[in-house]
């Protein structure tokens, strides 16, 4: 491999394309990441429970399995030294089955599906697909547990339509219905496949459980090709839901090399829903992180002030200039791939930059020795947005908006630099650093 001068940056890039691969689903990825912060000495605590948290201590707690709040008890209390907050979503867009998806058409059993988020619908056809997600089983009449399946079996597929029967699919475009086009092909009828038993049988084989233990199932197609490095120099990642595994990956990592005690309280914040606008249970727009928090921080008054003192880093992907499609970009701000970290900027507050929150950011960039880029939307396209502004409305919290440049987002199959992953690393280890205060 030959991407740069520090081989750091490659090993963090490796390690994100194992997470990305074991996470088809955000169930898979809050798993995985339990299971590293259980591995340095973290432990869970509940929700339902009462907590008895001292300087120091290492816990997080999670949501529907499939949102994360993590934190690092600082030397202070939060209404002296507050709070240090990295926030990113769990969530990427995809094909997830209906409640009963099974269903027999021309001799084909397919998969009736929905579309979650924004997808890039062309990029999920002629795929190797298959299923992963969360099996709820009872016992005795009640459920009793959650358990996750993931197979790397080529499962399904959503074939397109052959160009002798779409002429003019390349002068008007690929036109995909969501609801006649998307349902994948997983089987022929025969006498040996029933369509109204076959998803549960697979199911039941996969976590070796009798069918009849199966009291629900949450189910996402995903695409079984494996991340990877790319490039003539290795300087590309290609890999599935870059958007957002990377930046929970990348937070993730820097909290647990911050091994430096901090007299402020680090914590992260991993919601689910994102891609759907944040307004459930365990997204962003929920008092998930508040409730945390306020928990953490004291009386009513000394939250109040504990929130005052903080700082929330809204860590999402960013857009990189497309070399095919420049001009979709404002000329002065087209962040480029490996050149590090992009501040994200919306006048209109679909990112909650402000002068402040920026030029923080800055700082610390410039303190890790690491590049940084801005990136501005065309004055005349609408901007996307983050969990940044929902948070920053919550909290009443100073936050930025930030992300590593990457292109094909939403796709299937996204790109990114192998470099700007351990550069988002470094300045988030330099925001956690006892020596970089509030």
């Amino acid at each position: 491999m030959n991407t740069d001068s520090n081989p750091n940056n490659c090993q963090y890039s490796q390690a994100l394309l194992d997470f990305i691969d074991a996470s088809p689903t955000p169930f898979h990825a809050v798993d995985g990441l339990k299971s590293l912060l259980l591995g340095n000495g973290y432990r869970e605590l509940n929700e339902e429970e009462a907590w008895s948290v001292t300087p120091g201590d290492k816990c997080f707690v999670t949501r529907n399995d499939s949102s994360l709040v993590v934190f690092e008890a600082g030397g202070e209390a939060p209404h002296v030294s507050g709070f240090k907050i990295i926030g990113a979503h769990t969530d990427s867009p995809n094909l997830r089955l209906k409640p009963n998806p099974v269903y027999e058409k021309n001799g084909y059993i397919q998969f009736g599906v929905e579309v979650y988020g924004g997808v890039l619908l062309g990029t999920w056809t002629d795929r190797d697909l298959s299923l992963a997600g969360r099996v709820l089983v009872k016992s005795d009449g009640n459920v009793t547990e959650s358990v996750l399946v993931k197979s790397d079996h080529p499962l399904a597929r959503v074939p397109q339509l052959a160009i002798h029967l779409n002429r003019k699919v390349n002068d008007k475009g690929l036109i995909l219905n969501q609801q006649t086009h998307m349902p994948p092909i997983v089987s022929m009828v025969d006498e040996l496949i029933s369509s109204e038993s076959v998803l549960k049988q697979w199911v039941a084989g996969e976590i070796k459980r009798p069918v009849d233990d199966i009291a629900g199932l949450e189910l996402m197609l995903h695409d079984v090709q494996k991340s990877a490095f790319a490039g003539m120099n290795d300087e590309f990642l290609f890999a599935p839901r870059l958007d957002n595994l990377a930046s929970c990956h990348a937070a993730t990592l820097s909290l647990l090399e911050s091994e430096t005690p901090e007299a402020a309280t680090r914590v992260l914040a991993f919601y689910d829903h994102e891609e759907i606008g944040s307004q459930t249970a365990q997204g962003g727009g929920s008092p998930f992180l508040k409730d945390i928090l306020e928990r953490l921080g004291g009386s009513r008054e000394q939250f109040m002030r504990a929130v005052a003192r903080s700082f929330f880093i809204s860590a999402d992907m960013a857009h990189a200039v497309h070399p095919n499609y420049s001009e979709m970009h404002d000329s002065r701000h087209m962040p480029l791939i490996n050149q590090g970290p992009v501040i994200k900027i919306n006048s209109n507050q679909r990112y909650a930059t402000d002068g402040w929150s920026g030029s923080r950011f800055e700082l610390l960039c410039e303190r890790a020795g690491v590049k940084v880029q801005k990136f501005v939307v065309r004055s005349d396209l609408g901007c996307g947005s983050t969990i940044g502004p929902i948070t920053a409305a919550n909290l009443g919290i100073k936050t930025v908006d930030v992300g590593n440049p990457m292109l094909s987002m939403h796709s299937i199959r996204e790109m990114a630099g192998s470099q700007d992953h351990g550069k988002m690393i470094r300045v988030f280890r330099e925001f956690f650093s006892p020596d970089t205060h509030i």
